[in-house]
């Protein structure tokens, strides 16, 4: 009875691990717009950034139960050090965005230090405190940051040597597409590990894992720390391939952005991150182009009807549809 209880969680992980014939389809279908729509190449850049985004604050939310208002600070740490970098003259995209990563890992986990101490309201508080502090710090900074104005100057070298950021996005969609399934095979692995197991442990009942061996806190800053580099990498994405930055970045309207996106696809799946980013900036881009100042009227009633009939997201509906055979685990 033992060694089959034993296993039990060994099978789930390796069910997890396994692909699936939708996961597959979907990664391929990331190749889609090249040849159907170019023309929204750079859109399609902006949702793969976006959906990087999610995804890391799908590992703290959705599988450790960390709520964070404030997860922009991150983001806009490592959008602002890979644009700090171009600057000044190291415009090297991959080792900018590995920078970048690092910089805001650090960040990320001198800040988990108080955050692996709260749980629930209190962190909401804590977590967009934070994020309004950088942000001020930022905009206080406008000799080193560029303030309101924005981070003026910033150049990126071509691609690897050969694929230059063109207005046509080709490049910076090739390259935005590359670094999310790299980030997500990275998750992916993360998630369905005895370290996984143990995260969802911590988001279900904190209070009982050190009783089988796990510490909370410990598992608490390694993912927000983990989390913190994969925001930062996005960040450094979006300053790459629009060679800009602004206050934007560090913004509390990011922060609940991406957290609606991330609830839209649904929470603790991965994928809810990536089709919640689509579903939204799709919609956003639609909507704003019928009507310019009233487009978050329409995001609005999406949410509404989402929430009523979707409770648990996009993701969370379709998987009453899907054979179980088909799902990933």
């Amino acid at each position: 009875m033992t060694s089959g209880a034993a296993s039990e969680p060994q099978r789930y992980l390796e069910a997890g691990i396994r692909w699936q014939p939708l996961e597959i389809a979907f990664w391929l279908a990331s190749l889609l717009p090249f040849w159907l729509t170019p023309s929204y190449l750079v859109l399609a850049s902006q949702i793969a950034i976006t959906a990087l985004f999610a995804v890391s604050l799908d590992l703290i939310l959705g599988y450790a139960g960390i709520v964070s208002l404030g997860h922009a600070a991150y983001f806009g740490f490592g959008s602002y050090t890979a644009g700090l970098l171009a600057k000044w003259g190291w415009g090297e995209p991959i080792t900018g965005l590995a920078i970048a990563g690092v910089a805001a890992g650090l960040l990320g986990f001198l800040t988990s230090i108080i955050i692996a101490r709260f749980r629930h309201l209190a962190l909401i508080m804590i977590t967009l405190g934070f994020g309004l502090l950088l942000a001020e710090v930022a905009n206080s900074a406008s000799w080193l940051t560029g303030g309101a104005d924005g981070l003026q100057g910033v150049r990126m070298w071509q691609l690897l040597g050969l694929f230059p950021f063109d207005l046509y996005g080709r490049a910076a969609y090739a390259y935005s597409v590359c670094v999310l399934l790299l980030a997500f095979l990275l998750s992916r692995r993360l998630i369905n590990s005895p370290f996984g197991l143990a995260l969802r442990g911590i988001r279900e009942r904190a209070i009982r894992m050190p009783a089988i061996g796990a510490h909370s806190p410990a598992h608490i800053r390694k993912i927000y720390t983990i989390a913190a580099v994969m925001a930062g990498i996005a960040g450094a994405l979006l300053a790459q391939t629009t060679e800009t930055v602004s206050l934007d970045t560090l913004g509390f309207q990011r922060s609940a952005d991406v957290l609606v996106i991330l609830i839209l696809g649904g929470t603790g799946r991965l994928y809810g991150g990536i089709v919640g980013a689509i579903v939204y900036m799709v919609a956003r881009d639609q909507f704003s182009g019928i009507n310019p100042q009233y487009w978050y009227f329409w995001i609005g009633l999406l949410l509404i009807a989402v929430v009523m009939f979707l409770p648990n997201g996009i993701l969370g509906g379709l998987a009453r549809l899907i054979p179980r055979r088909w799902r990933s685990a």
